[in-house]
């Protein structure tokens, strides 16, 4: 038996997101966080380099294919983003958005490119207003990747942009405002994913609103998780200038981490859609390139502690991309921030069996073909859960035990199948296969064959119900060395006269 098991080791998975992670060939699915500062119309050479804009010095680029903003004015604001988009020099021009919803302040937005996402809905679960209410509309939007149907692989995405501000007030509405969206999550479809992208305005994990959503409660079908794994007081922490977003061009300087990206648990496992990092490691305290995670405050590379986002020099985006970012975040804005997700295996190869024609009691074997048929040529082979499953026979099937592995864009791995050839008749048997495929986790393959009985007078050599003189005639025939033929009824390799004994002792009706 010959099986080729190709799982991804966790170093090999390392060097896949310093490759890719934050780079320039939109291998997997990039969710990108952006509060974009009162916009409604300009600054469209800044987000077209934030957005599309080459570092030639590692060849890293943003590139997303899902953007949730905030500090959108109008509607016409949202299209006018979305043309920036498609007009950009390297973009795919293949940019949508979600219907703009108008609220009492400014406002979120949606875009997605179609090539990668459906949009399967738009709603507002939370409405903003005038105190003690908070300040703005929450809103979700639900989306499935490109080749997906199952619930699995569904990933529902809250905008929010919360209450500014230090002090009792400000900070109940934003705790006010995160117990809507913990409930929210928690009511959702079953097996449903979800993360949210949000200006928290939060300055410490240790606040009430952040503890809502990241804290253990009596129930956690909600429960958001932090993919960094990095809580603390971020607020004015050089310890914690990795994780900074706000702001890269006002007074203020680079201080704050209020932008985040917040995933549920069904997303920090590994499995299927799931977040592309370690989700209990912490991120790095002395580089921006932190191979253990995807996650990337766009732009921050570590030099910008408490003043504008450094341009000359910058690690991550180069010079122009970070003087992209600084004219699109205008005075007081922010970074985007991003993560990857990987997108699930889906099971391909063989569906159906069949053996044909079988001698009874005659070894039975046929292969069976078992491969990850993820889409590589729009997701890549970096951005797919490896394919993982395990076979099992119904009775009279023999499959391989064990747990098996591939990776996406292979051949698949070739199992040995044998069956039971002890009856005679139609044979019908199945192989399951019980797999982490998002759409087919279990598969049935059906077995088939046709066994025929054993001659019973294999003196009868022409099949025609006696043995005689034409049987005789066909031993003359293959008179000499034979290799398995049917004429040596003795076995002894050779077609002779013993052969023509044989004939004669049985010779008359074959019973």
């Amino acid at each position: 038996m010959h099986v080729r098991i190709s799982p991804r080791s966790a170093a090999v998975a390392g060097i896949l997101l310093a490759l890719g992670a934050a780079g320039s060939v939109g291998a997997q699915l990039r969710i990108v966080e952006w509060n974009v500062t009162n916009y409604e119309s300009g600054r469209q050479t800044a987000f077209r380099t934030s957005v599309y804009g080459i570092n030639p010095a590692n060849g890293l680029s943003m590139r997303p294919d899902v953007i949730l903003g905030q500090e959108f004015l109008t509607a016409a604001g949202v299209t006018n983003f979305r043309n920036i988009l498609n007009t950009a020099p390297g973009s795919p021009g293949d940019w949508a958005a979600a219907p703009f919803l108008n609220g009492p302040d400014t406002d979120n937005a949606f875009f997605y490119r179609t090539s990668k996402v459906a949009l399967l809905g738009v709603s507002t679960v939370a409405h903003g207003g005038s105190s003690p209410n908070h300040p703005r509309d929450v809103q979700r939007y639900d989306l499935r990747p490109i080749g997906y149907t199952a619930a699995s692989s569904v990933l529902a995405c809250y905008s929010s942009h919360m209450k500014a501000g230090t002090g009792g007030s400000n900070e109940s509405r934003r705790l006010l405002e995160a117990q809507r969206i913990r409930d929210n999550a928690q009511a959702l479809p079953a097996g449903w994913n979800f993360l949210l992208g949000s200006d928290l305005n939060i300055q410490s994990s240790s606040e009430g609103a952040y503890q809502e959503l990241v804290g253990s409660q009596a129930n956690n079908l909600g429960r958001f998780y932090d993919p960094i794994a990095t809580p603390g007081a971020w607020h004015d922490s050089s310890f914690l200038r990795f994780t900074h977003s706000q702001d890269p061009i006002g007074s203020g300087g680079m201080d704050d981490r209020y932008d985040q990206i917040l995933i549920s648990s069904g997303l920090t496992d590994g499995s299927g859609l799931a977040y592309i990092g370690n989700a209990s490691s912490p991120y790095s305290t002395t580089t921006w390139n932190d191979l253990n995670h995807s996650y990337r405050n766009w732009g921050n590379d570590g030099s910008s502690y408490n003043t504008s986002l450094t341009t000359s020099g910058n690690t991550m985006v180069g010079a122009a991309i970070a003087l992209a970012l600084r004219d699109s975040a205008d005075n007081g804005g922010h970074l985007p921030v991003l993560l990857d997700l990987q997108v699930p295996a889906e099971i391909g190869g063989d569906t159906a069996l069949d053996l044909g024609p079988v001698e009874q009691g005659a070894l039975a074997e046929t292969s069976l073909i078992v491969g990850n048929a993820g889409n590589v040529a729009l997701w890549t082979a970096n951005g797919i859960d490896d394919l993982q499953y395990t076979l099992s026979g119904s009775a009279g099937v023999t499959a391989p035990g064990g747990s098996f592995g591939d990776a996406p864009g292979g051949l698949g791995n070739v199992h040995v199948i044998e069956i039971d050839t002890s009856s005679a008749g139609t044979f019908n048997g199945t192989i399951l296969i019980d797999s982490n495929s998002a759409d087919e986790p279990q598969r049935v393959v059906s077995v088939t064959a046709e066994i025929t009985p054993v001659a019973s007078c294999p003196e009868d050599l022409d099949d025609s119900g006696d043995v005689g003189f034409s049987d005789i005639l066909q031993i003359i025939g293959a008179w000499g060395p034979c290799g398995a033929c049917p004429e040596d009824l003795n076995g002894s390799g050779s077609v002779g006269f013993d052969d023509i004994l044989a004939v004669l002792a049985a010779w008359g009706d074959c019973p």
